[in-house]
């Protein structure tokens, strides 16, 4: 008879080995929105209590991208009102055709961090690092289907990210933002070539630069704003 593997759900492991070499206060990080064609960057940065009864408190969490949208709404709430310590960061699309998105995604991550009480005293990552960050650092591939709080940080950006995209769908309803949040789906192409593109679409990114020819004005685009607190 053929077994079925069962899903494997995100552990404390990478966090326990940290605690045990003197850390209390380990964040994890994750962003939503890099591969999108429009909106802004999201990073999410959470610090779970680690306790005996951690897992059972989060049971459930996992990799935002195994949850129905029902399901990630849920733990966003549960996430906010029993983690340690919740941060996110939102960097514009601005930033991003000027810095290029792993830049940009890298800087996100920096602000959720800056968000943290109590301070974080090492990180786990989903495959990324941040040399300007000056603590321990763990990058984990597939860090979000391993490490709880990864898992949860990637629901916090997640959820974050896709209330953004549906705001964004009133003042531009006729890309359907509220349905594909910016990522490059055929309807989304669709109405690229109907309707153009709004200020809110990465001129950097393809098929965009080469639709429209368009990333040689980014020039003209202010992004001192967000640039201000690097």
């Amino acid at each position: 008879m053929m077994q079925t593997r069962k899903k494997q759900s995100p552990t404390l492991e990478e966090e326990m080995a940290l605690f045990e070499r003197g850390h209390s206060f380990i964040a994890g990080l994750d962003e939503a929105g890099r591969g999108c064609l429009a909106g802004p960057v999201v990073a999410g940065a959470v610090i779970l209590p680690l306790s005996d009864n951690t897992l059972e408190l989060f049971a459930g969490i996992n990799d935002s991208k195994q949850l129905s949208a029902a399901a990630r709404d849920r733990f966003y709430d549960h996430i906010m009102q029993h983690a340690l310590a919740v941060g996110v960061g939102v960097v514009s699309v601005a930033v991003i055709d000027t810095r290029n998105i792993l830049q940009a995604t890298k800087y996100a991550m920096e602000l959720a961090l800056q968000q943290l009480s109590p301070t974080p005293d090492a990180l786990l990552l989903d495959a990324i690092y941040l040399p300007k960050v000056a603590l321990p650092q763990r990058s984990i591939i597939k860090g979000d289907a391993r490490s709880l709080s990864i898992a949860a940080a990637s629901i916090i950006a997640k959820v974050t990210r896709d209330r953004l995209m549906v705001e964004l769908h009133k003042e531009y309803p006729h890309y359907g933002f509220d349905q594909h949040k910016g990522y490059g789906t055929a309807a989304h192409v669709a109405a690229l070539h109907t309707y153009g593109v709004t200020p809110h679409h990465r001129r950097s990114f393809s098929p965009i630069s080469e639709m429209f020819g368009l990333f040689a004005s980014i020039d003209s685009v202010d992004v001192s704003t967000d640039l201000s607190e690097q």
